[in-house]
């Protein structure tokens, strides 16, 4: 049986590290502003898609800037990327797409960047992993500018939402999600439990899909990289329901 594990930063590895960076994606949906159906206004943060490249969309200058916007603007910009975008994505407000771009320096561990809900892997632990047999992974160019003469090469994992956290965790007079945009506000649960009958059986990574900033792994991610003695990462095993 598969076992799953939330996939966290491991500040004790990267303290050995001296990695500095500064940097965000290229480009992002804006927020929601009003919401017409639960007048929430927000934008949502773990959706990210380094792999999709507005590059050739004309309207590409209007996904530059973070801003909110109300319902048919957003609703507009986002059936502009949606053929972009990976089948069945749901696109919430604040997703962002392109590389990471910014500056940085130093040395970086093999995983890194946890602490803002990605992950920044070296080239050396993502042919590691691929030549382990990880399913599933997606490495993403980055646009970081290095000081040193000779960069190392980093990219970012694309990991998209695929499975949910299960009823039994969240509060239990939690509303459903609103019907015109699909937010339903609840803070990540103390112990998370995950819904088994949603999780993915075809990849080794990915995010939960109510709960986009935690990243689930599985024990076939988790031996790959211990045996490739690669850190930066801690686990957290979760119990599925």
């Amino acid at each position: 049986m598969t076992r799953f594990f939330w996939l966290r930063d491991d500040e004790a590895a990267q303290a050995l590290y001296s990695a500095d960076y500064s940097a965000a994606h290229k480009w992002i949906l804006p927020g929601l502003k009003d919401c017409p159906g639960c007048g929430a206004t927000w934008g949502g943060w773990g959706d990210q898609y380094p792999a999709v490249d507005l590059s050739d969309l004309p309207e590409r200058g209007e996904f530059e800037e973070a801003r909110p916007e109300l319902f048919n603007e957003l609703a507009r910009l986002r059936e502009l990327v949606r053929p972009l975008a990976p089948p069945g994505a749901r696109l919430p407000p604040g997703t962002s797409f392109g590389p990471l771009v910014g500056t940085a320096t130093g040395r970086f561990a093999p995983f890194s960047g946890l602490e803002s809900c990605w992950i920044l892997v070296r080239r050396d632990a993502l042919d590691g992993l691929q030549a382990a047999g990880i399913r599933g992974l997606l490495g993403c160019k980055t646009e970081l500018r290095f000081r040193q003469k000779t960069p190392p090469d980093i990219l970012e994992l694309q990991i998209e939402p695929r499975g949910l956290l299960h009823r039994d965790c969240l509060p239990p007079d939690l509303e459903p999600p609103c019907p015109t945009c699909g937010r339903q506000g609840f803070r990540r649960p103390d112990d998370p439990i995950l819904d088994g009958g949603s999780l993915p059986t075809d990849r080794d990574l990915f995010r939960l899909d109510n709960f986009s900033t935690m990243i689930i792994g599985t024990d076939r991610f988790k031996d790959a990289v211990e045996q490739g003695g690669w850190t930066g990462i801690s686990f957290r095993e979760l119990p599925v329901r």
